[in-house]
Order: structure tokens, then C-alpha cells, then sequence
């Protein structure tokens, strides 16, 4: 039987790449288009050496309208996980109009694809950022989607929109995975959280910070109403997320889908604070961080995690992987990187 060809856009990138593991370890072919720009050519070849698959990749813009139908043109893909986006929630705030025409305007090529070459549907790449910040915790996907935070938030707001109106209307079901906050690395140690100048998210500033790339790790606010004043999240292992669009995937091309647009969290249900996620760095890999505390930063909210019955459900998955091992693996990448990039 002919292997279901799944197109990943961003597909080089930290959530992509531990995708394309897990999406071929479950038996899928795996083609990446991936423009570069926030991510690295040599993350190809740890996914094909993890997997022990060749990998069709396209350097291609999704902005580009015309070298994008190109590349779907008699490709025969069956579906699309779309993760191509610009992803910072700071710079969101700086360059708005950058990430509007970026995330809208790529997605809306896509789908203009998926019509026109007649491909089965979409799982999207979309955030927990479009609940803003919510009145009442856990989150649940009944909750309102509150005024956005940040244009990035925003933009996933917008997508989610799109999307559902197209599948509708062309009867292409799709499905959105509203995800928290991604840490950790594959096992491997071979692919993991990889940004360019200095980390936005706090496990790759507390990983460059215990390196030595950075003198002190920031913490943006401890006058937050939380149990130690700093801002709670919800932070899922990068490779439980992985498992958790494989599963969407699963559903689609199965036919399993009750409306022709679903969307579901995917988190662990448990909120961490910035300073409980520190303390478990430190004690489960014995390093101890130098650190200070700085003013709220623009665009974070102070509080959100998840309730995730649904997506355990009819999903058929859960988060089984501890904050412990997120931090554990999250070190193993950072010293392991580092060894190959001296």
C-alpha cells in the first residue's frame, strides 16, 4: 500500500522537524517546503539520519504564490500541516505588519493550493494566544477567544477564521491544534529548539544561559498575581506535541472528523511558573542559573494552561512526558549542539 504523503510547511523548523520524525515513524512520507529564514539546512539531515528516510524538501516561499502551486503541482500530497509562520510574541509587537502579511498571507496561499491541486485538508499550527488572557483556568475550547495580546496572537485568531470558512465552503475538513508552550528536544539530541540572536522563550535563554552564551537569564516580572509573582504557563514537551499531530493527521485521513473544522488544546493541564520551571532545570541537570528579575514585558500574559479532556479524547492522546524530562532534554540538545558547533 502507497504511504500517505504529508506536505509540512516549516517543516525544518522546532516543532516541524520533531513532527516529520514522529509523522514517518508512524509510517507517513514526509515532504518540507521551509524558506530558511528561521531555521537551518542541516536539521534535514538530522531528521533523515533519526529517521532513516529520505526527505523531499523544497526551498521554497509560501509567500510566493506561483512557486508554491509549482511545488504542489502533480505532487499528490494528501494532506498539509502548516507551520510556516513568523513566531515571536516581542517582535510580533515591534514589526505588526510583518507578521499580518507573513501568517495571513501565507496561509491563504496554502489553502488557495490545497483547492486547486484538490488535496484532502489541514491540520494548523495555531497557540493558546488566541484565548488572550483568559478570565477563568483551565482553558477549555468552549472558552472566548478574549482580545489578542500581541499581532501574532492576533494572526492566529485571523488563520483560525480563514480556515474554518474555507473548509466549510470547499468541504475540506481541517483541524486546529491550539498548542501551549513547546520545550524539550527529541531523545536523540540531534534536533531541538533552535533561535536566531538571542531566545524569546525561556527554555533556550535558560539553556544558553547555563552554557555560557549569556550572562544572566531574564525573568520579565515577578508582580504577577501568581502563586511566586511570575507568569504561569502551561509547557508541553516538543515531542508529545509531535505525537499529538500525528494524531490529527490520523483523524483526517481517516475520515474520523464530526465537522469539517476542529480545534483542540494541546497541553498537559498543569500550569508551571517561570521560577518552578528554573528549579526543576536546576535540580534535574545540577546547574545552578544566574538570573535577575526585570519588568513585565509587552505582550505576555500573566496566567494560562490548559484543560485537555478533549483532545485526550478524541484525539486518543495525552502529554505523557514530565517538566523534568522537558528540562533534561532541552540540556542535552543545548551541550550536544554546541559540541558540533565548536
Amino acid at each position: 500500500m502507497k504511504k500517505r504523503n504529508i506536505l509540512v510547511t516549516g517543516g525544518l523548523g522546532y516543532i516541524g522537524s520533531h513532527t516529520c520524525v514522529e509523522l514517518i515513524k508512524s509510517g507517513y512520507e514526509v515532504s518540507i517546503i521551509d524558506n530558511l529564514v528561521n531555521s537551518e539546512r542541516f536539521i534535514l539531515d538530522r531528521i533523515e539520519k533519526i529517521s532513516g528516510e529520505k526527505i523531499n524538501f523544497y526551498e521554497i516561499d509560501i509567500k510566493d504564490l506561483d512557486e508554491t502551486r509549482s511545488c504542489f503541482k502533480n505532487k499528490n500530497f494528501d494532506l498539509v500541516i502548516h507551520f510556516a509562520a513568523l513566531k515571536s510574541v516581542n517582535e510580533s509587537v515591534i514589526f505588526p505588519d510583518r507578521y499580518y502579511r507573513n501568517n495571513i498571507g501565507s496561509l491563504e496561499n496554502i489553502l488557495k493550493c490545497i483547492e486547486s491541486e484538490d488535496v484532502g485538508g489541514l491540520v494548523f499550527s495555531s497557540s493558546c494566544t488566541v484565548y488572550g488572557q483568559p478570565d477563568i483556568l483551565p482553558v477549555t475550547e468552549s472558552s472566548p477567544l478574549k482580545k489578542a495580546e500581541s499581532p501574532y496572537a492576533e494572526t492566529k485568531q485571523i488563520c483560525e477564521k480563514i480556515i474554518k470558512e474555507f473548509s466549510t465552503i470547499n468541504t475540506k475538513p481541517s483541524i486546529s491544534l491550539r498548542y501551549f508552550n513547546p520545550v524539550g528536544a527529541h531523545e536523540s539530541g540531534l534536533i531541538g529548539e533552535l533561535p536566531r540572536g538571542v531566545p524569546d522563550n525561556l527554555v533556550p535563554f535558560i539553556t544558553q544561559t547555563a552554557i555560557g552564551k549569556r550572562d544572566k537569564l531574564k525573568v520579565f516580572g515577578d508582580d504577577y498575581n501568581t502563586k511566586d509573582g511570575t507568569p504561569i504557563r502551561d509547557y508541553i514537551h516538543v515531542v508529545d506535541l509531535a505525537e499529538a499531530h500525528v494524531s490529527a493527521v490520523d483523524r483526517l485521513i481517516n475520515d474520523e472528523t464530526k465537522d469539517n473544522y476542529e480545534f483542540y488544546n494541546v497541553g498537559t493541564g498543569t500550569g508551571y511558573s517561570v521560577l518552578e520551571v528554573i528549579k526543576s532545570f536546576e535540580r534535574i541537570n545540577k546547574i545552578k542559573l544566574s538570573y535577575e528579575i526585570v519588568g513585565r514585558r509587552e505582550g505576555d500574559i500573566e496566567s494560562i494552561y490548559s484543560d485537555n479532556k478533549l483532545s485526550s479524547k478524541t484525539l486518543n492522546w495525552r502529554a505523557i512526558r514530565d517538566l523534568d524530562q522537558m528540562m533534561k532534554s532541552a540540556w542535552i540538545w543545548e551541550k550536544k549542539f554546541n559540541e558540533s558547533d565548536s
